[in-house]
């Protein structure tokens, strides 16, 4: 069950980052509004998922999903640029997310 909110944390902090996008610095109210909420809510769960899973393995698992999904949203939604060396770096992220899993059991 841990896995799974944390996944589900990592999820919201995509939200929360493409929101703060959106937000353009905080001057518009509703992607602001979404940022914090989705902030929230991701902390909250990683919390909760590290009272079972080790500090490292947790955090580093949350902030990979964050920087691969946000990578993803970026070049889906926002038009940003997709190099043979980005998509390098999310297979690099991806994979030590994968690390991770598979060392914590």
């Amino acid at each position: 069950m841990a896995w799974a909110v944390l996944v589900l944390a990592g999820l919201f902090e995509v939200v929360w980052a493409a929101a703060m996008k959106q937000s353009q610095g905080f001057t518009r109210l509703w992607p602001s509004v979404l940022t914090i909420a989705a902030m929230l809510v991701s902390f909250g769960m990683l919390a909760w998922a590290m009272r079972f899973l080790p500090l490292g393995t947790a955090y580093g698992v949350w902030v990979g999903i964050g920087a691969l999904g946000a990578f993803v949203v970026g070049v889906i939604a926002f038009g940003e640029a997709l190099t043979p060396m980005r998509v390098l770096a999310a297979l690099l992220l991806l994979s030590g997310i994968v690390l991770m899993k598979i060392s914590s059991s």
